[in-house]
């Protein structure tokens, strides 16, 4: 067995005829520029992964030739970036984390280099790769987006709210509505009081729209807020109303700073009566509610949903407690006067 030395120079046997596959290998891909079309990319990479990863097991070539490998390839191509020392032990996890050439061509080498060095860093299971690789081609995700999911955990959020839509809504809908939301949602742009009210949360919401936007996940599309509806001689304001794309109807969105409370189930309830029949497209799908309260009791959740034939969801959400009011909010709650004034008419 050959085993690379801690002399630069001297090569473990067998390693010329590496270097010629692996040059082989990049000019059969016909590489003239700095950039390639990413699928064949990141085959190139994984390819070159393998012929170093073989000789590792095979003949335990240490990890310092992947230092003359890179000044090797960069001497041949200099006009290629991608090879640094780095990038060629990625190439290398990159092989042994993914084994089947079938698997790399037809699900990894949808997504970008980068995008696949990222899940390999930070996530250690199998499963959670692939949701995260899958996740990434159908919704698009820009490397920092991504980046964004995986800090959030997105993985053990996704499809983990509370809800009736398994018995309200018909496949496949229902699947979508049920992987649609998640419990809790990450509010972190948020910077709330301990004790913060549903105005509070409202504003806060709406300062940062496009973040929450991208915290609800693809296909949202804002209506607005305290949306009004006219039920008999009274009205009615809805916190938040956005519209699915993908799930072709309305979603309400009820905010609660407080614990779930059976009786919010049944204010939702009527809100979906209301829209489904004053909002609604006759061409549109069944709107779906959702609850966003500070906490939340499963059990108690399930047993006030059970009996409702309106899909509602129940999920929790997270932000950053400080001391204060932020400055940006203030002008745009109500002051005690106010509200003193509004109790005494």
């Amino acid at each position: 067995m050959s085993v690379i030395s801690d002399k630069v120079n001297e090569l473990p046997i067998g390693y010329a005829e590496l270097l010629d596959k692996i040059k082989g290998k990049i000019k059969a891909t016909q590489i003239k520029t700095a950039v390639l079309i990413n699928s064949e990319l990141v085959k190139l990479y994984w390819e070159i992964g393998k012929f170093i990863l073989d000789k590792q097991e095979t003949e335990g070539w240490g990890a310092k030739v992947i230092n003359r490998i890179a000044l090797d390839m960069k001497k041949a191509f200099p006009y290629i970036k991608g090879f640094s020392r780095t990038n060629i032990s990625y190439m290398a996890q990159f092989a042994n984390e993914y084994r089947d050439r079938e698997f790399v061509q037809q699900l990894v080498g949808q997504i970008p280099w980068g995008h696949n060095i990222l899940i390999l860093q930070k996530i250690q299971t199998e499963d959670e790769r692939l949701w995260y690789v899958k996740k990434t081609i159908s919704e698009g995700w820009s490397r920092g987006i991504l980046d964004a999911n995986i800090k959030s955990r997105l993985f053990q959020r996704q499809g983990k709210a509370v809800t009736n839509f398994s018995t309200t809504l018909s496949s496949p809908q229902s699947d979508l509505a049920i992987e649609t939301l998640k419990d809790p949602y990450c509010l972190d742009f948020l910077k709330l009081r301990k004790k913060h009210e549903e105005r509070e949360l409202e504003e806060g919401i709406l300062h940062h729209i496009q973040k929450f936007l991208v915290e609800l996940g693809a296909g949202f599309a804002f209506v607005g807020r305290q949306y009004h509806i006219e039920v008999g001689k009274k009205d009615y304001y809805i916190d938040l109303l956005f519209y699915h794309l993908k799930l072709r109807c309305y979603c309400i969105i009820d905010l609660k700073t407080k614990e779930f409370k059976p009786e919010h189930a049944g204010k939702m309830n009527f809100y979906l009566s209301a829209v489904d029949d004053l909002v609604r497209h006759p061409e549109d799908r069944p709107s779906i509610g959702m609850i966003l309260c500070k906490d939340k009791d499963n059990f108690t959740v399930e047993y006030a949903l059970q009996d409702i034939n309106k899909p509602i969801g129940v999920t929790g959400y997270e932000a950053q407690i400080v001391d204060s009011l932020p400055e940006n909010l203030k002008g745009s709650l109500p002051t005690l006067e106010e509200i003193e004034s509004e109790l005494s008419k």
